[in-house]
């Protein structure tokens, strides 16, 4: 193969479009734009996110933060400190909670959180545990076990 001999494809190199040289041309005069308006002016492209006038989305959004959760997961939450009165190797799910009084209203699944004693082993069985909550049972000798909600 030799240099002459690197040629590019057959129809690949096109003749640039040359407007604005008179009429016989095909692209006189307006150069294929138009009369008049924004998109036949020189340099006549919007920037982006522009929305001809109206308060771009952009605009629109609030700037927050952070966007809140679409689906959030809703917990009924209890502290350990409300289970120390239960009696020693009592099992705790929801459904014995609600027994007890303990808790009155079903939120959702049981979430255990660690604010507050416990020194009383439980058989905790709940859908989710603080790393708290979870460190306060076992050293009470209890156990942690999650379940599906």
């Amino acid at each position: 193969m030799r240099i002459h001999d690197a040629v590019p494809q057959k129809g690949s190199k096109k003749r640039r479009r040359r407007v604005g040289r008179g009429i016989s041309a095909g692209q006189g005069a307006s150069c294929g734009l138009g009369m008049r308006g924004q998109k036949s002016r020189s340099g006549g492209s919007t920037r982006p996110g522009f929305e001809g006038g109206q308060m771009p989305l952009y605009r629109r959004v609030p700037k927050l933060k952070h966007f809140t959760v679409i689906n959030p997961k809703h917990y009924t939450t209890i502290n350990v400190s409300k289970l120390a009165s239960l009696p020693v190797d009592t099992e705790v799910t929801l459904t014995s909670l609600m027994e007890a009084g303990i808790v009155t209203t079903n939120d959702g699944p049981l979430k255990i959180l660690g604010d507050g004693e416990l020194n009383v082993a439980l058989r905790v069985k709940a859908a989710a545990f603080t790393a708290g909550a979870r460190s306060k049972i076992e050293a009470a000798g209890g156990s942690c076990e999650v379940i599906e909600a």
